[in-house]
């Protein structure tokens, strides 16, 4: 079965971001931003860890433009170290990035693009 990714890069505010994609490609979800990248390889440990307990997600709809979004914490701290790239029309649809996060993060490689 084929997996996802996870890709470093180096964003506009130079810091570390990473952001998990399908096998198709789609960016599933992307962390905060971090001054090392140490930390931002530290979050990925956590993502593959953390996104395999449906408690570590939260589904939450948007009082700004009705769509729903899930983000993924860390069981250690509570800190949310995933936020899913994209709103959905339905909560069902933020149901299937979680299943997708679920699925891809755990044996995802990591493309270094910085």
């Amino acid at each position: 079965m084929s997996n996802g990714k996870f890709e470093i890069y180096k964003g506009n505010d130079n810091q570390y971001w990473f952001r998990l994609k399908a096998v198709n490609g789609e960016n599933i979800g992307k962390s905060e931003g971090y001054v090392a990248k140490q930390s931002a390889e530290n979050g990925i440990e956590s993502v593959r860890k953390n996104s395999q307990s449906l408690n570590n997600f939260t589904i939450k709809q948007s009082d700004r433009d009705n769509q729903w979004y899930f983000n993924l914490k860390s069981a250690d701290n509570g800190q949310v170290i995933l936020t899913g790239s994209e709103g959905y029309a339905s909560k069902q649809g933020a149901e299937i990035g979680i299943e997708s996060v679920k699925t891809n993060a755990p044996n995802a490689p990591v493309d270094d693009l910085t």
